[in-house]
């Protein structure tokens, strides 16, 4: 009797083992299948000899803003006083809120603040230059951050410094320490005591430089401020800014999207030709509060305010407006009047810079796609639009073109090419081509570096 029981397992065993055989091969076929069959997605390839070395021994420091206009120039606009000592050895003096070695001297040949704002055709020449200093109407942002070329040509930027109260001292930092285009500086680096505006209600704001965006021609003729220099009164304060970060200009109603900011936790939208204010709003819609909500935690719920940044708010074709909350780790999506429409988190284990810096639409007529900048991971996600599913990513942490370090900002132009840079020690600009839509190998990519032909 044992013996035939033992048989009877045994061929059970054996037909059980076939059978998970047969599953497995089942399983492999339908994976094949389905990775044949594959994601659909915009494909790129990095391109390493886009732009050409820049003349004069001139070199870029953090690299925070990038956009195209209309003929397919590249503009972008970096931080001249970011920049180390040993890369200010060609010029006499270091810019504002930058420390040379021997300052009063030319210590070598190389190197030499670029121009803040440059301008490039689609060939990688360097075409106009300007930007960095104050000028005829206007005071020059302590922190330049953000460059948008509007429809109609006009060049928008904001800033995200704190600089120094009048009548503080240098020690304070401001316009010596974080000034005219240093990376700005956050609470507790140094600022002059906060102390409330006239006018101010609730949180307690202290002085902020950089309360004011700037439109200018092509040429940096300054045409019109928003805002005016250290009059923030917080988030509710509709005459003034409070360290913007980004710009977006609607054709449509000829209204300027302002992603309000560093200091401030809003969007705010004005008139583009005179600056009269029409709207503003927070997270979900609400009416925004300045209360410290103290760090990011992932397993908190959600956040029912901006966090610091406020890094983005970009319109699409179709009325949506689409708002980095970087630091939350999220995109929260509004129509044009603030309504709250839906979310999605990237990331969301992501501490520290938050993972949603930047995003940009394909140029398809439907803007199916959405490539978001993660400059704390260290790569570029594709998204859909309509459901806000990842599709893909590229991009890996690194100093070879097609890698990153803190990829900050993101642009396409009508080709559908994407364009990013890169702040902190990143300090580049970069293009990465079209390549048209294909099947998607991998969810992460990694660099992705051109095809050996």
């Amino acid at each position: 009797m044992k013996p035939k029981r033992d048989l009877l397992i045994g061929v059970t065993f054996l037909v059980l083992l076939a059978g998970l055989a047969i599953g497995e091969k089942v399983l492999e076929r339908r994976t094949a299948v389905a990775e044949a069959a594959g994601v659909q997605a915009p494909m790129f390839e990095v391109d390493p000899l886009w732009p050409k070395p820049l003349p004069n021994h001139w070199i870029l420091g953090n690299t925070i803003g990038v956009s195209a206009d209309a003929q397919d120039h590249i503009w972008i606009i970096h931080r001249q006083g970011s920049l180390e000592a040993m890369e200010l050895y060609g010029v006499e003096n270091a810019p504002p809120g930058a420390n040379k070695r021997r300052n009063g001297a030319v210590e070598a040949e190389c190197c030499v603040p670029a121009p803040a704002v440059l301008e490039f055709d689609q060939a990688g020449n360097l075409l106009h230059h300007w930007g960095g200093s104050d000028g005829e109407g206007y005071i020059w942002p302590d922190s330049n951050h953000g460059i948008t070329v509007d429809y109609k040509g006009n060049v928008w930027i904001g800033g995200n410094g704190v600089g120094t109260a009048p009548g503080s001292t240098p020690a304070a930092a401001g316009r010596g320490a974080a000034a005219r285009g240093q990376a700005a500086r956050g609470a507790g680096d140094g600022a002059p005591a906060a102390t409330a505006p006239e006018g101010q209600s609730g949180p307690v704001i202290g002085y902020t430089h950089d309360s004011m965006i700037m439109k200018f021609t092509q040429d940096g003729k300054f045409l019109m401020q928003i805002g005016k220099v250290g009059a923030s009164k917080g988030s509710n304060d509709i005459e003034n800014l409070r360290r913007p970060a980004k710009i977006f200009v609607d054709k449509d109603a000829n209204e300027v999207y302002v992603a309000d900011g560093y200091g401030n936790h809003r969007v705010i939208v004005y008139d583009a030709d005179t600056g009269k204010y029409k709207r503003h709003w927070g997270a979900y819609g609400n009416k925004p509060d300045d209360t410290n909500l103290g760090p990011y935690n992932p397993d908190a719920p959600p956040a029912q305010q901006f966090r610091n940044p406020v890094h983005c708010a970009e319109l699409s074709k179709d009325g949506l407006v689409y708002v980095c909350d970087r630091v939350n780790d999220r995109i929260q999506v509004f129509k044009k009047d603030g309504t709250f429409v839906k979310e999605v988190f990237i990331a969301k284990k992501t501490l520290g810079d938050g993972s949603v810096w930047d995003i940009a639409f394909s140029r398809d007529p439907q803007q199916k796609y959405i490539y978001l900048a993660d400059g704390a991971n260290e790569k570029i996600y594709v998204l859909l639009r309509d459901s806000l599913e990842i599709l893909t990513s590229f991009g890996d942490g690194g100093r070879q073109p097609g890698q990153f370090y803190a990829v900050h900002s993101i642009a396409t132009d009508s080709k559908g090419n994407i364009y990013t840079t890169e702040t902190y020690r990143g300090q580049r600009v970069q293009r990465f081509l079209y390549k048209g839509i294909g099947t998607v190998a991998k969810t992460e990519q990694g660099v992705i570096w051109p095809k050996s032909k």
